[in-house]
Protein backbone atom coordinates (compact mmCIF):
# COMPACT_ATOMS: atom_id res chain seq x y z
CA UNK A 1 0.00 0.00 0.00
CA UNK A 2 1.14 3.62 -0.99
CA UNK A 3 0.74 6.75 1.36
CA UNK A 4 -1.90 9.03 0.11
CA UNK A 5 0.46 11.92 1.93
CA UNK A 6 2.91 11.30 -0.09
CA UNK A 7 1.41 13.59 -2.96
CA UNK A 8 0.02 16.56 -1.12
CA UNK A 9 3.72 16.62 0.15
CA UNK A 10 5.92 16.39 -2.72
CA UNK A 11 3.44 16.82 -6.05
CA UNK A 12 2.48 20.28 -6.73
CA UNK A 13 -0.57 21.79 -5.72
CA UNK A 14 -1.81 22.11 -9.60
CA UNK A 15 -3.15 18.54 -8.93
CA UNK A 16 -6.75 18.96 -9.62
CA UNK A 17 -8.53 15.07 -10.07
CA UNK A 18 -6.87 13.36 -7.54
CA UNK A 19 -8.79 15.80 -5.34
CA UNK A 20 -11.60 14.97 -6.80
CA UNK A 21 -11.18 10.73 -6.33
CA UNK A 22 -8.92 10.33 -3.71
CA UNK A 23 -7.57 6.82 -3.90
CA UNK A 24 -4.75 5.69 -5.37
CA UNK A 25 -5.57 3.59 -8.58
CA UNK A 26 -3.82 0.38 -9.59
CA UNK A 27 -5.93 -1.43 -12.35
CA UNK A 28 -8.60 -0.57 -14.98
CA UNK A 29 -10.01 -2.55 -17.68
CA UNK A 30 -12.70 -1.49 -20.00
CA UNK A 31 -15.07 0.80 -18.34
CA UNK A 32 -13.84 -0.05 -14.90
CA UNK A 33 -10.90 1.30 -12.36
CA UNK A 34 -9.73 -0.31 -9.14
CA UNK A 35 -7.79 1.15 -6.27
CA UNK A 36 -5.19 -0.29 -3.94
CA UNK A 37 -7.78 -1.91 -1.86
CA UNK A 38 -9.45 -3.74 -4.76
CA UNK A 39 -12.67 -1.52 -4.89
CA UNK A 40 -14.22 -1.29 -8.36
CA UNK A 41 -15.53 1.91 -10.07
CA UNK A 42 -17.58 2.67 -12.96
CA UNK A 43 -15.56 5.24 -14.84
CA UNK A 44 -17.85 8.08 -16.13
CA UNK A 45 -14.76 10.26 -16.89
CA UNK A 46 -12.89 8.31 -19.54
CA UNK A 47 -9.69 10.19 -18.58
CA UNK A 48 -11.38 13.30 -20.30
CA UNK A 49 -12.27 11.98 -22.93
CA UNK A 50 -8.89 9.95 -23.68
CA UNK A 51 -10.40 6.15 -23.44
CA UNK A 52 -13.26 6.05 -26.06
CA UNK A 53 -11.45 2.64 -26.42
CA UNK A 54 -11.65 2.15 -23.05
CA UNK A 55 -8.91 1.27 -20.43
CA UNK A 56 -6.41 -1.58 -21.83
CA UNK A 57 -8.13 -2.28 -25.04
CA UNK A 58 -7.29 -6.08 -25.41
CA UNK A 59 -7.04 -5.22 -29.52
CA UNK A 60 -4.84 -1.82 -29.56
CA UNK A 61 -2.50 -3.32 -26.44
CA UNK A 62 -1.65 -6.42 -28.94
CA UNK A 63 -0.80 -4.23 -31.64
CA UNK A 64 1.57 -2.24 -29.67
CA UNK A 65 2.95 -5.43 -27.62
CA UNK A 66 3.67 -6.75 -31.10
CA UNK A 67 5.44 -3.62 -32.00
CA UNK A 68 7.52 -3.04 -28.94
CA UNK A 69 8.51 -6.71 -29.15
CA UNK A 70 9.95 -5.53 -32.64
CA UNK A 71 12.31 -3.46 -31.97
CA UNK A 72 10.46 -0.71 -33.83
CA UNK A 73 11.62 2.42 -33.67
CA UNK A 74 10.16 4.06 -31.39
CA UNK A 75 10.97 8.12 -31.38
CA UNK A 76 11.77 9.82 -35.00
CA UNK A 77 11.09 13.19 -34.73
CA UNK A 78 9.15 13.82 -37.81
CA UNK A 79 11.39 11.12 -40.16
CA UNK A 80 9.46 8.75 -42.11
CA UNK A 81 8.57 5.62 -40.33
CA UNK A 82 7.49 2.52 -41.41
CA UNK A 83 4.34 2.97 -38.42
CA UNK A 84 3.51 6.83 -39.84
CA UNK A 85 2.99 5.70 -43.31
CA UNK A 86 0.64 3.02 -42.06
CA UNK A 87 -1.39 5.27 -40.22
CA UNK A 88 -1.50 8.12 -42.45
CA UNK A 89 -3.14 5.63 -45.06
CA UNK A 90 -5.57 3.87 -42.91
CA UNK A 91 -6.27 7.50 -41.73
CA UNK A 92 -6.53 8.87 -45.19
CA UNK A 93 -7.94 5.60 -46.98
CA UNK A 94 -10.82 4.66 -43.75
CA UNK A 95 -11.87 8.05 -42.61
CA UNK A 96 -11.30 10.91 -44.36
CA UNK A 97 -11.80 9.88 -47.91
CA UNK A 98 -15.26 7.94 -47.44
CA UNK A 99 -16.55 11.17 -45.32
CA UNK A 100 -15.23 13.14 -48.66
CA UNK A 101 -13.00 14.83 -46.72
CA UNK A 102 -9.62 16.31 -47.91
CA UNK A 103 -7.04 17.45 -44.93
CA UNK A 104 -3.89 17.22 -44.80
CA UNK A 105 -2.05 15.77 -41.56
CA UNK A 106 0.38 17.86 -39.17
CA UNK A 107 1.64 15.82 -36.40
CA UNK A 108 1.57 19.00 -34.01
CA UNK A 109 2.85 17.67 -30.87
CA UNK A 110 1.47 15.24 -28.54
CA UNK A 111 -1.03 17.29 -26.78
CA UNK A 112 -4.32 18.60 -27.90
CA UNK A 113 -3.21 22.36 -27.03
CA UNK A 114 -0.34 21.69 -29.35
CA UNK A 115 -2.75 20.89 -32.17
CA UNK A 116 -4.53 24.11 -31.27
CA UNK A 117 -1.59 26.33 -31.31
CA UNK A 118 -0.50 25.44 -34.29
CA UNK A 119 -3.71 26.40 -36.47
CA UNK A 120 -3.52 29.17 -34.35
CA UNK A 121 -0.41 29.85 -35.91
CA UNK A 122 -1.13 28.52 -39.36
CA UNK A 123 -4.88 30.88 -39.08
CA UNK A 124 -3.08 34.28 -38.61
CA UNK A 125 -0.04 33.02 -41.35
CA UNK A 126 -3.07 32.27 -44.06
CA UNK A 127 -5.16 35.05 -43.67
CA UNK A 128 -2.46 37.86 -42.23
CA UNK A 129 -4.76 38.79 -40.30
CA UNK A 130 -4.07 38.55 -35.73
CA UNK A 131 -7.39 38.78 -34.53
CA UNK A 132 -9.39 35.37 -33.80
CA UNK A 133 -12.59 34.76 -32.53
CA UNK A 134 -13.84 32.24 -30.59
CA UNK A 135 -16.95 31.58 -27.88
CA UNK A 136 -18.10 32.33 -24.29
CA UNK A 137 -17.91 29.20 -22.81
CA UNK A 138 -15.22 27.62 -24.23
CA UNK A 139 -12.07 25.39 -23.75
CA UNK A 140 -9.09 25.13 -25.96
CA UNK A 141 -6.10 24.06 -23.42
CA UNK A 142 -3.81 25.62 -21.17
CA UNK A 143 -0.82 27.22 -22.81
CA UNK A 144 -0.75 30.67 -23.80
CA UNK A 145 -2.28 31.03 -27.07
CA UNK A 146 -5.25 28.37 -26.06
CA UNK A 147 -5.75 29.91 -23.07
CA UNK A 148 -5.86 33.14 -25.10
CA UNK A 149 -8.85 31.47 -26.80
CA UNK A 150 -10.41 29.75 -23.42
CA UNK A 151 -13.10 31.80 -21.66
CA UNK A 152 -12.93 30.74 -18.19
CA UNK A 153 -11.85 32.98 -15.92
CA UNK A 154 -9.87 30.37 -13.27
CA UNK A 155 -7.63 28.67 -16.37
CA UNK A 156 -7.17 32.77 -17.76
CA UNK A 157 -6.08 33.53 -14.48
CA UNK A 158 -2.95 31.52 -14.56
CA UNK A 159 -1.11 32.89 -17.84
CA UNK A 160 0.45 35.78 -15.56
CA UNK A 161 0.09 37.98 -19.06
CA UNK A 162 -1.76 39.58 -20.62
CA UNK A 163 -3.95 37.61 -23.54
CA UNK A 164 -4.81 39.39 -26.66
CA UNK A 165 -6.14 39.44 -29.77
CA UNK A 166 -8.98 37.09 -29.49
CA UNK A 167 -12.60 38.47 -29.34
CA UNK A 168 -15.45 36.18 -27.45
CA UNK A 169 -18.47 35.84 -29.07
CA UNK A 170 -21.53 34.91 -26.97
CA UNK A 171 -21.99 31.28 -27.48
CA UNK A 172 -26.11 31.22 -29.13
CA UNK A 173 -27.49 29.61 -26.09
CA UNK A 174 -26.75 32.23 -24.05
CA UNK A 175 -29.11 34.68 -25.38
CA UNK A 176 -31.71 33.01 -27.22
CA UNK A 177 -33.20 36.27 -28.03
CA UNK A 178 -30.12 37.25 -29.81
CA UNK A 179 -29.04 36.46 -33.53
CA UNK A 180 -25.13 35.58 -32.80
CA UNK A 181 -24.58 35.35 -36.43
CA UNK A 182 -26.18 38.39 -37.12
CA UNK A 183 -24.33 40.01 -34.36
CA UNK A 184 -21.44 39.24 -35.90
CA UNK A 185 -22.30 40.52 -39.24
CA UNK A 186 -22.91 43.62 -37.13
CA UNK A 187 -19.36 43.47 -35.97
CA UNK A 188 -17.56 43.45 -39.25
CA UNK A 189 -19.95 45.85 -40.63
CA UNK A 190 -20.00 48.27 -38.81
CA UNK A 191 -16.98 51.07 -38.32
CA UNK A 192 -17.81 51.93 -34.90
CA UNK A 193 -17.87 48.09 -33.52
CA UNK A 194 -14.27 48.27 -32.60
CA UNK A 195 -13.94 44.67 -33.23
CA UNK A 196 -11.17 43.59 -35.46
CA UNK A 197 -11.92 41.44 -38.43
CA UNK A 198 -10.86 38.16 -37.64
CA UNK A 199 -8.61 35.23 -39.23
CA UNK A 200 -10.26 32.72 -37.91
CA UNK A 201 -13.47 31.80 -35.54
CA UNK A 202 -13.00 28.54 -33.26
CA UNK A 203 -15.35 26.57 -31.89
CA UNK A 204 -16.23 23.60 -30.11
CA UNK A 205 -19.21 21.75 -31.73
CA UNK A 206 -20.41 20.55 -28.56
CA UNK A 207 -18.85 22.65 -25.38
CA UNK A 208 -17.60 20.10 -23.07
CA UNK A 209 -15.75 21.89 -20.13
CA UNK A 210 -18.18 24.35 -20.87
CA UNK A 211 -20.89 22.61 -19.42
CA UNK A 212 -22.23 20.15 -22.00
CA UNK A 213 -23.82 22.82 -24.64
CA UNK A 214 -24.74 21.18 -27.99
CA UNK A 215 -24.19 23.59 -31.05
CA UNK A 216 -27.23 22.71 -33.02
CA UNK A 217 -26.88 21.72 -36.86
CA UNK A 218 -28.48 25.07 -37.52
CA UNK A 219 -26.29 27.17 -35.98
CA UNK A 220 -23.13 25.48 -37.54
CA UNK A 221 -24.44 25.17 -41.29
CA UNK A 222 -24.90 29.33 -40.57
CA UNK A 223 -21.43 29.36 -39.32
CA UNK A 224 -19.92 27.56 -41.76
CA UNK A 225 -21.90 29.88 -44.68
CA UNK A 226 -21.03 32.84 -42.45
CA UNK A 227 -17.42 32.30 -42.21
CA UNK A 228 -17.63 31.94 -46.78
CA UNK A 229 -19.03 34.87 -47.00
CA UNK A 230 -16.61 36.93 -45.04
CA UNK A 231 -13.41 35.23 -46.03
CA UNK A 232 -12.87 33.92 -42.52
CA UNK A 233 -11.80 30.72 -41.19
CA UNK A 234 -14.17 27.93 -39.79
CA UNK A 235 -11.84 25.96 -37.13
CA UNK A 236 -13.43 23.48 -34.89
CA UNK A 237 -11.43 21.74 -32.01
CA UNK A 238 -12.17 18.17 -31.65
CA UNK A 239 -10.06 17.37 -29.00
CA UNK A 240 -12.36 16.06 -26.97
CA UNK A 241 -15.43 15.51 -28.85
CA UNK A 242 -13.86 13.55 -31.03
CA UNK A 243 -13.56 10.27 -32.28
CA UNK A 244 -16.86 8.82 -32.23
CA UNK A 245 -17.70 10.62 -28.38
CA UNK A 246 -21.20 12.54 -30.03
CA UNK A 247 -21.51 9.07 -32.40
CA UNK A 248 -19.72 10.81 -35.73
CA UNK A 249 -15.99 10.46 -35.73
CA UNK A 250 -15.87 13.97 -36.03
CA UNK A 251 -18.40 15.99 -34.08
CA UNK A 252 -18.90 18.22 -37.14
CA UNK A 253 -20.54 16.00 -38.90
CA UNK A 254 -23.68 15.78 -38.29
CA UNK A 255 -23.86 19.22 -39.81
CA UNK A 256 -22.97 17.89 -42.91
CA UNK A 257 -20.27 20.53 -42.68
CA UNK A 258 -16.37 20.78 -43.79
CA UNK A 259 -14.19 22.77 -41.29
CA UNK A 260 -11.39 25.23 -43.02
CA UNK A 261 -9.02 23.42 -39.88
CA UNK A 262 -9.68 20.89 -37.24
CA UNK A 263 -7.88 20.01 -34.36
CA UNK A 264 -7.58 15.91 -32.80
CA UNK A 265 -6.41 14.68 -29.95
CA UNK A 266 -7.01 12.46 -26.71
CA UNK A 267 -8.93 9.36 -28.23
CA UNK A 268 -6.71 9.49 -31.78
CA UNK A 269 -4.04 8.39 -29.71
CA UNK A 270 -5.66 4.91 -29.62
CA UNK A 271 -4.78 3.37 -26.38
CA UNK A 272 -4.54 6.26 -25.50
CA UNK A 273 -0.86 7.68 -26.16
CA UNK A 274 -0.24 11.40 -26.59
CA UNK A 275 -0.97 12.61 -30.34
CA UNK A 276 -1.96 15.86 -31.53
CA UNK A 277 -2.84 16.46 -35.40
CA UNK A 278 -4.21 19.73 -36.49
CA UNK A 279 -6.03 19.24 -39.55
CA UNK A 280 -6.36 21.70 -42.67
CA UNK A 281 -7.18 21.83 -46.14
CA UNK A 282 -4.26 21.47 -48.59
CA UNK A 283 -4.77 25.05 -49.66
CA UNK A 284 -3.78 26.63 -46.35
CA UNK A 285 -0.46 23.57 -45.93
CA UNK A 286 1.72 27.53 -46.18
CA UNK A 287 4.37 26.17 -43.50
CA UNK A 288 7.89 26.09 -43.77
CA UNK A 289 9.76 23.35 -42.80
CA UNK A 290 10.47 23.35 -38.96
CA UNK A 291 8.28 26.58 -38.69
CA UNK A 292 6.12 24.75 -35.94
CA UNK A 293 7.98 21.75 -34.43
CA UNK A 294 8.53 19.70 -31.32
CA UNK A 295 10.03 16.60 -30.12
CA UNK A 296 7.67 14.60 -29.34
CA UNK A 297 5.65 14.76 -32.19
CA UNK A 298 6.73 11.29 -33.79
CA UNK A 299 6.01 8.88 -30.63
CA UNK A 300 5.84 5.59 -32.67
CA UNK A 301 3.58 3.98 -30.36
CA UNK A 302 0.84 6.47 -30.94
CA UNK A 303 0.91 5.88 -34.93
CA UNK A 304 0.84 2.34 -33.78
CA UNK A 305 -1.93 2.64 -31.30
CA UNK A 306 -4.21 5.26 -33.30
CA UNK A 307 -4.46 3.01 -36.33
CA UNK A 308 -5.39 0.02 -34.20
CA UNK A 309 -7.76 2.29 -32.53
CA UNK A 310 -9.00 3.26 -35.84
CA UNK A 311 -9.46 -0.07 -36.93
CA UNK A 312 -11.41 -1.32 -33.67
CA UNK A 313 -13.84 1.78 -34.54
CA UNK A 314 -14.59 0.59 -37.79
CA UNK A 315 -14.72 -2.73 -36.80
CA UNK A 316 -17.00 -2.98 -33.49
CA UNK A 317 -19.38 -0.11 -35.44
CA UNK A 318 -18.42 2.32 -32.48
CA UNK A 319 -20.51 5.68 -34.27
CA UNK A 320 -23.60 3.57 -34.53
CA UNK A 321 -22.68 1.95 -30.75
CA UNK A 322 -22.21 5.27 -29.01
CA UNK A 323 -25.52 6.88 -30.91
CA UNK A 324 -27.86 3.27 -29.30
CA UNK A 325 -26.18 4.20 -26.00
CA UNK A 326 -26.43 7.33 -26.22
CA UNK A 327 -30.59 7.31 -25.90
CA UNK A 328 -30.31 4.91 -23.16
CA UNK A 329 -28.75 8.02 -21.49
CA UNK A 330 -31.49 10.29 -22.67
CA UNK A 331 -34.59 7.94 -22.13
CA UNK A 332 -33.02 7.44 -18.47
CA UNK A 333 -32.46 11.39 -17.31
CA UNK A 334 -35.59 11.85 -18.68
CA UNK A 335 -37.02 8.98 -16.62
CA UNK A 336 -35.30 9.37 -13.53
CA UNK A 337 -33.70 12.66 -13.33
CA UNK A 338 -35.46 15.33 -15.04
CA UNK A 339 -37.62 16.96 -12.65
CA UNK A 340 -35.65 16.15 -9.44
CA UNK A 341 -35.63 19.26 -7.04
CA UNK A 342 -31.67 19.48 -7.43
CA UNK A 343 -31.62 19.33 -11.01
CA UNK A 344 -32.11 22.35 -13.26
CA UNK A 345 -31.47 20.84 -16.51
CA UNK A 346 -29.61 17.68 -18.50
CA UNK A 347 -28.68 17.89 -21.96
CA UNK A 348 -26.17 16.22 -24.30
CA UNK A 349 -25.57 13.98 -27.27
CA UNK A 350 -24.46 10.40 -28.19
CA UNK A 351 -22.07 9.48 -24.98
CA UNK A 352 -21.54 12.94 -23.60
CA UNK A 353 -24.12 14.57 -21.11
CA UNK A 354 -24.57 17.24 -19.03
CA UNK A 355 -26.96 17.24 -15.52
CA UNK A 356 -26.75 20.78 -14.47
CA UNK A 357 -27.62 21.75 -10.78
CA UNK A 358 -28.18 24.61 -8.50
CA UNK A 359 -24.51 25.44 -7.91
CA UNK A 360 -20.88 24.09 -7.81
CA UNK A 361 -21.40 22.88 -3.60
CA UNK A 362 -24.31 20.60 -4.66
CA UNK A 363 -22.74 19.03 -8.08
CA UNK A 364 -18.93 18.71 -5.79
CA UNK A 365 -21.80 17.02 -2.98
CA UNK A 366 -22.93 14.55 -5.98
CA UNK A 367 -20.10 13.80 -7.59
CA UNK A 368 -18.41 12.98 -3.68
CA UNK A 369 -21.30 10.99 -2.59
CA UNK A 370 -21.20 9.21 -6.20
CA UNK A 371 -16.92 8.51 -5.80
CA UNK A 372 -18.33 6.79 -2.81
CA UNK A 373 -20.40 4.22 -4.34
CA UNK A 374 -17.90 3.78 -6.97
CA UNK A 375 -19.01 5.89 -9.38
CA UNK A 376 -15.74 7.71 -11.34
CA UNK A 377 -17.81 11.36 -12.55
CA UNK A 378 -16.64 14.98 -12.95
CA UNK A 379 -17.75 18.61 -12.89
CA UNK A 380 -17.80 21.13 -15.25
CA UNK A 381 -19.28 24.05 -16.48
CA UNK A 382 -20.07 27.72 -14.95
CA UNK A 383 -19.83 27.60 -11.22
CA UNK A 384 -18.54 23.72 -11.99
CA UNK A 385 -22.39 23.15 -11.26
CA UNK A 386 -22.28 20.40 -14.78
CA UNK A 387 -22.01 17.05 -13.72
CA UNK A 388 -20.46 15.50 -17.09
CA UNK A 389 -21.47 11.51 -17.59
CA UNK A 390 -18.72 10.66 -19.94
CA UNK A 391 -18.02 7.19 -20.18
CA UNK A 392 -15.84 5.31 -22.49
CA UNK A 393 -17.66 4.48 -25.78
CA UNK A 394 -17.44 0.87 -25.37
CA UNK A 395 -19.07 0.52 -22.11
CA UNK A 396 -21.75 -2.69 -21.57
CA UNK A 397 -25.77 -1.24 -21.35
CA UNK A 398 -25.44 -2.92 -17.80
CA UNK A 399 -22.25 -0.64 -16.55
CA UNK A 400 -23.97 1.91 -18.36
CA UNK A 401 -27.06 1.70 -16.70
CA UNK A 402 -25.56 0.91 -12.80
CA UNK A 403 -23.27 3.98 -13.52
CA UNK A 404 -26.53 6.27 -13.80
CA UNK A 405 -28.11 4.21 -10.88
CA UNK A 406 -24.95 5.04 -8.63
CA UNK A 407 -25.85 8.77 -10.18
CA UNK A 408 -29.40 9.35 -9.18
CA UNK A 409 -28.81 7.86 -5.70
CA UNK A 410 -26.25 10.18 -5.33
CA UNK A 411 -28.51 12.97 -6.54
CA UNK A 412 -31.24 12.07 -3.68
CA UNK A 413 -28.54 12.06 -1.43
CA UNK A 414 -28.34 8.64 -0.83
Amino acid sequence: MHSKELFSEYEANVRSYSRSFPEIFTKAKGAKMYDENGKEYIDFFAGAGALNYGHNNDYIKEKVIDYIQSDGIMHSLDMMTAPKAEFIEFFEKKVLEPRGLDYKIMFAGPTGTNAVESLLKLARKVKKREMIWAYMGCFHGMTLGSISLTSDAASRAGAGVGLDNVYHIPAPYMFPELDTIKFMQTLLDDDHSGVEKPAAIFIETVQADGGVNVFSVEYLKALREFCDKNDILMVVDDVQVGCARTGTFFSFERAGIKPDMFSLSKSIGGYPFPMGLAMFKPEYDLWKPGEHSGTFRGIQLSMVAAKAGLEFMLDNNIEAETRRKGEIVREYLEKNIDGDPNVIATRGIGLLWGVEVKDDATAGAITARAFKKGLVIERAGRDNAVIKIMPPLIISDEDLIAGLDILKAAIDGE
